[in-house]
Order: C-alpha cells, then structure tokens, then sequence
C-alpha cells in the first residue's frame, strides 16, 4: 500500500516512522521549502528511501497514493486533497487511524484553553495511582509514535485539537472533555460557529459504557445542546453548586457528586494544599479529578497527584515581584478567551503587554474583563494597530517595538500593587518561533530590570 503522510511536522514524521513499521510504501509532501524542514527528519526519512516533496503539493503524487494521512497544520481546502477526494481516495487524521489499535482505555481533552494543563494533570493523577500511562497527542509525543513501541501502557490521555478531530473520522474516547470553547483559529475557519462544531466532534463516535464531561458554565458549550451525545452518558463540572451529577467548587475545594458508585453521598477533594488556586486552574481540577475518578483512581492517589503537580510555564506564571510590582507570564493565551480568563483572575490594576500575530479573534470579547482592571496596554507585533482600534478606548496605550520596549515600558508605568501581565491574544510567530520562545524574552527582560 502507497501511505502519502501530508506535512513533516512532529506528527507527519511520526507517521511515516509507524507505516514503514507496517511494510508500507511512505512517500511524504510538505507545502514548505526544503531548506525550512527539519533536517534530522529528511536524514531519517532519506535512508529509509521515502521520497519527499518539498515546496509544493502536486495533484499527482495525491493521485497516486491508495491511503492518505494529514498533519493537523495542513488545511483540509487545498486542491491536492480535493483531487484525491474527487477519486475516493481515503483521508485520515493520526486520531482515526490510531484508536483501533489502542487497547487500553482513552481519556481525551479537547477546549479552546486549558487542554495541556489539564492532560498533563490527569497524567499525574494516573501516575499516583501507580498506573502505567501514556500522555501525548497534540501536546509531546504524537500518537504514532506510541504506536510504533511497545503499546503497553494502561491509560492512555491525550490532548485533542479542533484540527485532529476535523480528521478524526471514527475517534471515539472511553472519557472525552470539553472544556470551553471561546473564538480561536477563525484564520482558518469559516466562522465561530464551524469552529465549535470541530470541538464537539469529540462526542461524535459513542460506544457503550463512555463519558462525556463537559463545561456547565460556558454558555456556548450549554447553547448546542443539539451537539451533546448522549444525556446519559454526560457529567457537567461548573464553579458553582449547581451539578446533580459531575464535579463543582465548594470554596476550595472540588467535590464530586451523583456518580456510578457514590449514590447519596459526595466525594471532597481539598486543594488548599496545591498549586491549583486561581479559577482557572481550580477549573482544571475539577475536569481532571473527576475522570480520573470515573476511571478508577482511588481518591487518596488523586490527593497526592493534585499536591505534587506543578502549574506549566507560560501559563499564568509569576516571573518576579519586583518594586511591589508583579510580573506574570501568560504567553500561552495565544487567544481571546485565555486572555479573558486571566484577566478575570487578576484583580487588577494591571498593565497589559498583548499582540502579536492575529488570528481572526474577535478583541472586543476582552472589554468586560478589561473594565477597572486594565490601567495600560502595551501593544505590539503584526496585531498591535487591530487591537489599538478595537479596545484602545478603554484605557491608554501605547504600540512599541519589542518585547524589551514593552517590559522597560511597563515598569515605568506600574506603580505598587500593580501586575504587569504578558498576555498576548495572538500567535508569536511574527516576532518569536512559538509562545514558549516569547515567554522566555519576556521573562529574560523583566529579570533584567533589576540587574545594574
């Protein structure tokens, strides 16, 4: 069988590691020149004799393949796949194909915000159970690659992205979460509506004995109840007392209630002792502790999961306290939601460094949250003149060159109490090569206003 693996990303390389392992014959095409690909990968894929194609998608090698795999970065719209489409050839994403050679049981997360933190935490949580798991997906290693080893692991958590589930055909979870869904990638959807109907997908293929959680504080994950599985099959998590069967927030702590098991009584869960006590990350919890209940932790390994976890950087992460100033580094809310939620988690007054590549989000959802609590932005990047016309009503601001401007700026203006807060809202890949390599920057600048 002739494989043709779309895109040489992480994942693509993955999968033409796993189909050589089956005794196919890979070929791989990237849109990109040859010169910007990875060329450990090429080395790899050069001695194991699979031709690549760079710089360009011809209809022909489409044409030719009987069996075809997309990286989740290519778009779905390109005319080599619509060629390929117009002769019936099939066309996969990594999370169709791998679910039927999983054995062990799947959680899977899926949200605009949250998902790695809440993928990585299920995977502590699992851990401390003393179970032997596999966490990866769209975060760390791609499926395939798990595929291609022993596949011996007894839990399987992944992290799902609405461009893995737009190619997840038959992908159904033991457990699948939804966490939010806020305006992200409209860049590559044709409106917010088709965006949130990707998200659900992860409901689309129930089999008995499943569980769907979803988020009942987020009205657009309430609003399409036409989209839910099976009401039977769904748990609901929400900060307030309001959840007959799920998880909710009784000041500190997640208490889970109304589950198979834990008739008339409720289960409580005490993070005063965490890590995990801003709202978001209390929401985090909530998702995690409950499925990693329903699969089966004992909660005594839960409670040491929840107290040995680390938040992960660039996620609402505090740098410094410098002057009486804080300085936070939240550079992965790459959109308009995860900048709300950590405005949201600030009482303010704060000074606000955000911009950078747009995404087709919507800014003016930020005006809420930005009321009494943004003194000053500090804009920057391909971004900045969209976002200044879009909130620069609300507070003063200013558009600067660079990161270091933008901190040296934001210590001027920051007085005592204040919070200076990376939060961009867009991608970094105008400036910096992802959100980790902007964090850094943004971390080296503000260490450096205290050196002489």
């Amino acid at each position: 069988m002739h494989v043709l693996v779309v895109g040489l990303g992480k994942s693509g390389i993955a999968a033409a590691r796993f189909f050589l392992g089956q005794g196919a014959r890979v070929s791989v095409t990237d849109a990109a020149p040859r010169q910007n690909l990875d060329p450990d990968a090429l080395k790899y894929l050069e001695d194991h004799g699979v031709p690549v194609e760079a710089g360009s998608h011809s209809e022909a090698l489409f044409r030719s393949a009987d069996r075809i795999m997309v990286s989740p970065g290519v778009p779905l719209n390109i005319p080599a796949l619509a060629a390929a489409r117009s002769r019936g050839i099939p066309i996969h994403g990594e999370m169709d194909l791998v679910r039927g050679l999983i054995k062990a049981p799947v959680a899977a997360v899926t949200g605009t915000n949250g998902k790695t933190t809440v993928t990585t935490l299920l995977g502590k949580l699992f851990s401390a159970a003393g179970k032997k798991v596999f966490v990866g997906g769209n975060i760390g290693t791609p499926l395939f690659d798990y595929l291609s080893g022993p596949r011996d692991a007894e839990v399987v958590v992944v992290e799902v992205s609405s461009f893995q589930l737009d190619t997840g055909g038959h992908f159904a979870a033991d457990v699948g979460m939804l966490l939010n869904i806020t305006p992200d990638h409209l860049d590559r959807y044709p409106s917010f509506d088709a965006y949130a109907e990707s998200k659900f997908r992860i409901f689309s293929t129930e089999k008995e004995g499943t569980w769907a959680i979803l988020n009942a504080d987020d009205p657009e994950i309430m609003k399409r109840t036409d989209l839910w599985p099976d009401p039977n099959s769904c748990l609901f998590v929400s900060q307030q007392p309001k959840i007959r069967r799920g998880a909710y927030l009784r000041g500190r702590h997640v208490v889970l209630t109304g589950l198979p098991g834990l008739t008339g009584r409720e289960e409580v869960y005490d993070l005063s002792g965490t890590s995990l006590l801003t709202p978001v990350n209390m929401q985090n919890a909530m998702f995690a502790v409950l499925a990693a209940r329903i699969m089966g932790c004992p909660p005594d390994d839960i409670m040491e999961g929840l107290a040995c976890f680390s938040p992960l950087p660039h996620r609402l992460t505090l740098v410094s306290e410098t002057n009486m100033v804080r300085y936070y580094d939240d550079s992965k809310a790459t959109n308009v939601g995860a900048v709300y939620a950590a405005l949201m988690s600030i009482p303010g007054p704060i000074v606000l460094i955000a911009g950078g590549r747009d995404k087709g989000g919507d800014y003016n959802i930020l005006a809420p949250a930005m009321s009494g609590r943004v003194k000053a932005m500090l804009l920057l990047g391909e971004a900045k003149e969209k976002m200044a016309a879009a909130l620069g009503h609300l507070c003063p601001f200013e558009l600067v060159r660079d990161m270091n401007e933008a901190v040296q700026r934001a210590a001027n203006l920051a007085r005592s109490g204040d919070t200076v807060l990376l939060s961009p809202a867009c991608a970094s890949f105008d400036m910096f090569t992802g959100y980790a390599h902007r964090g850094e920057v943004f971390r080296e600048a503000v260490l450096a206003l205290g050196r002489p």
